[in-house]
């Protein structure tokens, strides 16, 4: 899952950004209303998580401009700005969640986990293909009943796969959605991660493979079907 984190406030943006990656998740940082707006309109973000009050406009307005062009990404505002009237405005704006200033990590990893756990939203409970199971809150993953230890991004790649079992998944999309524009990304990165995520689900004698569409992607199927 790829974020954006609209703050401009250095430490915070990166306590952040720190907290939603140990969590799995990809994230891009910006400080700035327009840099925001720019990667909003280009980047399909699964959630982002906004600041109300930026150096070069109101959080508001990007809000209000977002949803009135029809973009229905989950927004979690942030702001100092405590009083009801406040609140009011930003949920009548169209954001879908608020937390007031100072908050614990913790509670805005939760809160971005259950935007994206509502109905339409990126994370599903539990994610099921042939005999592996994952558990996308815990982010645990179980073969036969039997846990499977994988890294983060085998476990964001496994998760993509398993969401669109049977249909190609492009190689670009999923670099899309484990990198941020400020992680470095190698040709083959993407591939390496596949390649022991294969290996780890062969070892475990899971019943999904992973193929290799050349020049595409990949495909997740459970060989006995």
């Amino acid at each position: 899952m790829r974020l954006l984190v609209v703050e401009d406030e250095a430490r915070i943006a990166e306590l952040v950004r720190s907290a939603l990656l140990r969590d799995g998740f990809a994230v891009d940082v910006i400080g700035l209303c327009n840099d925001a707006r720019e990667a909003l309109a280009t980047t399909p973000y699964d959630a982002t998580i906004l600041d109300l009050g930026l150096p070069d406009g109101d959080g508001l307005r990007l809000l209000k401009e977002l949803r009135g062009r029809g973009n229905a990404v989950p927004v979690l505002v942030l702001t100092a700005r405590d009083a009801v009237e406040h609140r009011v405005a930003g949920l009548d704006a169209g954001a879908d969640d608020y937390l007031i200033k100072p908050f614990a990590m913790a509670e805005l990893v939760a809160r971005t986990k259950a935007l994206l756990r509502r109905p339409g939203g990126a994370l599903g409970i539990t994610l099921k293909a042939g005999n592996v199971v994952f558990d996308t809150i815990g982010r645990d993953v179980r073969v036969a009943d039997k846990g499977l230890v994988l890294t983060r991004r085998e476990i964001a790649i496994l998760e993509h796969l398993m969401r669109r079992a049977g249909r190609v998944v492009p190689k670009s999309v999923l670099e899309d959605k484990l990198y941020g524009v400020d992680d470095e990304l190698e040709s083959n990165a993407i591939p390496v991660h596949v390649h022991h995520l294969r290996r780890k689900l062969m070892d475990h004698a899971a019943t999904i493979e992973i193929h290799t569409v050349r020049g595409i992607g990949y495909l997740l199927v459970d060989s006995r079907s």
